[in-house]
């Protein structure tokens, strides 16, 4: 992991990430620790992340999840340019679907 936010707070709440074990239990702490905002603003950038690895175009995405150009500008960023994050959540998305 490149140590880009590399803070003790931060540290100490990628462990607890990782020790997740099921959905519910996933879903249980982010109710708790995010605002239904945030859940709903990650799960937007997400969804957005997907449709833009299936190459959909822009004005598709804005219509199907609400999302900003300015948003979706920044996401395709990250999948671009970023540490491989979203790729790694598809396929464990696409795990669990399996199950």
């Amino acid at each position: 992991m490149t140590n880009k936010i590399g803070e003790r707070n931060t540290e100490f709440l990628l462990k607890a990430m990782v020790g997740i074990e099921t959905i519910e239990e996933c879903r249980n702490f982010f109710e708790d620790l995010c605002t239904i905002q945030e859940l709903k603003e990650m799960g937007q950038r997400f969804y957005v992340a997907k449709l833009l690895s299936e190459k959909r175009v822009y004005n598709e995405i804005v219509q199907l999840t609400g999302a900003s150009t300015a948003t979706i500008s920044r996401v395709n960023r990250a999948l671009q340019y970023g540490s491989g994050g979203y790729r790694a959540g598809f396929q464990r998305a696409e795990e669990h679907e399996q199950l």
